[in-house]
């Protein structure tokens, strides 16, 4: 239900846009969050769009990466600016539920759907 592709190598500094397919209904009903995973390391959140418009990012990558989507197109995306090595992991796209009573940067929870990944490797 969830299809990334986009995933690359680039040199430090370098670019990157990534994309997720879905389905309209996914993409208007469910928070959608990027993850990645690193070899050896726990998976981690790196931005949430919740289905209000609300975004978040990790810390990490603030001011960096961008996280958006666009309905006609079925697709959520991710564009990476100023890449460093640690941002070298698998990117994976989530449809996650959305429990609006919880305070902002918390309220993306439960994840119903992932996605297979793509590589983004940054050396």
């Amino acid at each position: 239900q969830l299809v990334e592709s986009g995933g690359g190598s680039v040199p430090p500094g370098g670019s990157l846009n990534v994309s997720c397919e879905a389905s309209r209904d996914t993409l208007s009903s469910y928070c959608m969050s990027w993850f990645r995973q690193a070899p050896g390391k726990e998976r981690e959140g790196v931005a949430d769009l919740e289905s209000d418009g609300s975004i978040t990012y990790a810390d990490s990558v603030k001011g960096r990466f961008t996280i958006s989507k666009d309905n006609a197109k079925n697709s959520l995306y991710l564009q990476m600016n100023s890449l460093k090595p640690e941002d070298t992991a698998m990117y994976y796209c989530a449809a996650r539920t959305r429990q609006w009573w919880l305070p902002a940067g918390q309220r993306c929870t439960s994840t119903s759907y992932w996605g297979q990944g793509t590589q983004v490797t940054v050396s």
